[in-house]
């Protein structure tokens, strides 16, 4: 059975300590910049709309 050790000497026996820094270290693979487009401005408009929407629904139960 092979020992994992992590860079310090520290006996990991799972591994996790380094997965994590792999995932960590890894640089991302998709975007590295921020989207030109309104794609992430378009979702929080649309969840401020359906917020209100519940809101007004609620109240016209409430109220109605």
């Amino acid at each position: 059975m092979a020992t994992n050790q992590a860079p310090q000497g520290n006996h990991d026996p799972a591994g996790s300590t380094q997965m994590f820094r792999a995932f960590v270290d890894e640089a991302p693979q998709g975007r590295q910049a921020a989207p030109t487009s309104g794609g992430p401005r378009i979702g929080l408009i649309l969840g401020v709309v359906v917020a209100v929407a519940v809101v007004a629904a609620v109240a016209w139960l409430a109220l109605g």
